[in-house]
């Protein structure tokens, strides 16, 4: 199966390291604690952004590549994978 790239969101996920990176310095350097709980909010609204633009291209290649191949075992398995993935999904 070929799987689709991701390669697009590298320069996302670095910001993201570097968000991190900053949040341990803040925490090093012993900064203002609703300081620190904003930029923890910023990085995980930006992980999540990025989350749902893996899953949605999972749904539209992985998932759908799996049903319109019309074999009834890896539409099935995919799907099950699918719900799998979504029950850790918080609520």
């Amino acid at each position: 199966m070929n799987y689709p790239s991701h390669a697009a969101k590298l320069p996302r996920l670095k910001r993201i390291h570097g968000q991190v990176a900053g949040l341990v310095r803040m925490l090093e350097e012993e900064r203002y604690c609703g300081d620190i709980l904003i930029q923890l909010r910023a990085v995980q609204a930006a992980l999540r952004g990025v989350e749902q633009e893996i899953l949605k291209s999972h749904i539209e290649h992985c998932v759908a590549g799996a049903i319109a191949s019309g074999d009834q075992r890896k539409r099935d398995a995919k799907l099950t994978e699918l719900f799998e993935i979504l029950k850790r999904f918080p609520s």
